[in-house]
């Protein structure tokens, strides 16, 4: 780790672990810069690599919270109140230095994301598929199920972590399968598999590669003659997931699916994401691959990822913060827009939804698709013919046979749907 203190004088550190047990023989030449400096200027210089020492001592003990941590970050407790007690201030703070910065490296702070990658990165031909089948299912433990839309959603939408110890791998747009727990009424057979989208990078949230997220809607039924919810028509496995707490098991198969992946071997591909509701899954994975990890696939690109989403109203947007740290870091390479039901209004008046946000850009994105961009599509099945009519109305606008068209981005794998 390197210092430069106030006086111009360069200091370098190299400590190894044992710094973690300060020792007042400990081989750190630093005091010799010091040595170089007289007077007034070796005062003023100790006392700067004091605040330096005492402030990546109190990261170290912040981040690691290991005991050789905090005894190093004690070390600034021994300020210098002489020049002559410079040398213990050196030693103490070298260490503390070292604790902060393996606690960088607890953290992940200099850790790149690359040791679930393919070689090439690229290469999906070692894409795992159905590693754990419905027989056999893998039994992973919540981390933690938290509630990410407002008060004024229409329905609960939850983030759930699930840990799996590293031991069931996933890419990017692929599905895990949940068996809820219990048996069906009707047969008392055991519940079928519901596959929900994963919602994170192959990474996890915490990027150790050992877990995985998912973005679950609390399914419930509306009973016109109750005029309330009727638990008995409410979602098994929604509300399952919706409920569970840290340490809970979940039964899981997959994972599933390679129609969603993505296609990284040309950097400069352009991504159009369109989805409703929890659709947007999926795609919070390419976001977090492509612009806020440290991957090969992340390092290369080039292109522009482009996002629609489409949701009734402000409340129930969904990972907002994230999507506009990325808009906001990367301008060139990543668009966002929205399609708010119950907020706006479309060019002929009535609801926004998301294929009326679509055609907004629809010269850009037919003009995208010529040129090679891949366009996905992930949400409610319901979704479908609403941008399917309105690809077709461009189309035959622009002198287009839509089949043909449609034909062509299939042919060339620019489409890809998942749909529920």
């Amino acid at each position: 780790m390197m210092v430069y203190l106030r006086s111009g004088v360069f200091l370098a550190l190299v400590v190894s672990a044992s710094a973690f047990a300060p020792r007042a023989s400990q081989p750190v030449r630093a005091d010799v810069a010091l040595d170089m400096a007289n007077g007034s200027k070796r005062k003023a210089l100790a006392k700067h690599l004091g605040k330096v020492a005492g402030a990546a001592g109190a990261f170290a003990l912040a981040t690691t919270g290991a005991a050789p941590a905090a005894e190093a970050a004690k070390k600034t407790k021994e300020v210098v109140k002489s020049v002559d007690t410079t040398k213990q201030l050196i030693v103490g703070g070298a260490a503390v230095i070292a604790a902060g910065a393996i606690g960088m490296k607890v953290l992940g702070g200099e850790k790149k994301q690359n040791f679930l990658e393919a070689k090439p990165y690229y290469d999906q031909s070692t894409v795992p598929v159905n590693t754990f089948k419905n027989k056999a299912p893998f039994t992973g433990k919540v981390v933690s199920t938290k509630r990410i839309v407002g008060p004024k959603a229409t329905g609960e939408t939850c983030h759930i972590v699930i840990d799996h110890k590293g031991h069931f791998p996933y890419w990017e747009g692929q599905s895990w399968g949940v068996i809820p727990p219990g048996v069906r009424e009707k047969d008392g057979k055991p519940h079928s598999v519901r596959l929900y989208s994963i919602a994170s990078s192959r990474y996890g949230d915490d990027m150790t590669g050992k877990t995985g997220s998912l973005c679950v809607r609390r399914a419930t039924y509306w009973c016109p003659e109750l005029k309330a919810e009727d638990p008995t028509k409410k979602g098994i496995c929604s509300n399952f997931l919706c409920d569970t707490k840290p340490g809970a098991e979940v039964s899981m198969t997959g994972p599933a699916g390679k129609v969603m992946l993505l296609p990284e071997e040309d950097p400069k591909t352009d991504y159009i994401m369109v989805a409703t509701g929890t659709g947007i899954a999926p795609y919070r994975g390419f976001i977090r691959r492509l612009f806020f990890e440290k991957t090969p696939a992340a390092e290369a690109y080039e292109g522009e990822a482009w996002l629609f989403l489409g949701v009734a109203n402000s409340d129930a947007l969904l990972y907002d913060d994230e999507f506009q740290e990325a808009k906001e870091k990367f301008p060139n390479n990543f668009r966002l827009d929205y399609a708010l039901s119950r907020e706006q209004t479309n060019k002929k008046g009535g609801k926004m939804y998301i294929q009326d946000k679509v055609e907004e850009y629809a010269d850009e994105i037919f003009a995208k698709l010529e040129n090679g961009a891949h366009i996905y599509f992930c949400g409610l099945k319901g979704m479908m013919p609403g941008i399917q009519g309105m690809l077709k109305g461009v189309a035959e606008k622009k002198g287009l046979d839509y089949d043909e068209w449609l034909k062509g981005l299939k042919k060339a794998k620019q489409w890809h749907v998942e749909v529920y």
